[in-house]
């Protein structure tokens, strides 16, 4: 696994999470208003598809209501996820007094995600999920201290963990759900792990336009998470949407 010099902008050209999520969720983007109605066309037909099965294609590009109310508790859910992890990040680079409180804020986000989880896979299963995601936003928050006072070792190490951490959750996430493929959970990781660190070196060098666009991506690729996210379970349970 490549890790770059801790806590510069990575260089190198790294594949969009749009292009490694369509591997595992062909079509996968925001859903959109059409009549009135939300659609979310990540379960797009093929053309083939079209041509055979006309007269389901309605049913195929819109959701149930089971399915719409579970995309957008995890849309929620992530957005939450980097709003705040974004806030935490400015409030470490400006040594701001409400540091503390923001870490609180940020780390109510795993155990509140494990709470869908819990839905279908039981108390372990949600623990394990809470415990993986906390981790990472400790991990998270300690690079940036670690950079703020310019300890690259210490940064190196971190981010070694960091990249480790995204591994174990893709892991454990597909081992629950084989709808989720760990090669495709990893680099939705990688890239959503990439993009923060970007926004947090343009943060503390006062890169601030770049910050801003920076998170503009992490936005983006967050709902997309949570449209995965959504896939997997709706493919797992079908019976329930």
């Amino acid at each position: 696994m490549y890790y770059s010099t801790p806590w510069s902008p990575d260089p190198r050209f790294q594949p969009s999470f749009r292009t490694a999520i369509n591997v595992g969720y062909p079509g996968t983007y925001p859903y959109h208003f059409q009549n009135g109605h939300h659609y979310i066309p990540y379960a797009q037909p093929s053309l083939t598809s079209l041509r055979n099965e006309s007269a389901s294609i309605q049913k195929s590009l819109t959701i149930s209501k089971a399915e719409e109310e579970l995309n957008q508790v995890f849309r929620t859910l992530w957005e939450q996820h980097v709003a705040w992890t974004r806030m935490l990040i400015i409030s470490i680079a400006a040594g701001l007094p409400d540091e503390e409180l923001v870490t609180e804020r940020l780390l109510r986000n795993p155990p509140d995600m494990a709470e869908v989880f819990r839905r279908y896979y039981g108390d372990a299963v949600a623990s394990k999920f809470s415990s993986l995601f906390r981790d990472h936003l400790v991990l998270a928050a300690q690079l940036v201290k670690e950079a703020k006072a310019g300890n690259s070792q210490a940064a190196a190490e971190t981010e070694r963990k960091w990249y480790a951490n995204a591994d174990e959750i893709a892991g454990f996430l597909n081992s629950i759900n084989p709808n989720w493929p760990k090669s495709v959970l990893s680099n939705m990781l990688h890239e959503h792990l990439r993009m923060t660190k970007d926004e947090a070196v343009y943060r503390l060098s006062k890169t601030y336009k770049s910050d801003i666009d920076t998170y503009d991506q992490i936005e983006k690729q967050a709902l997309e998470m949570a449209d995965a996210f959504t896939d997997g379970i709706v493919k797992q349970f079908p019976n329930i949407f």
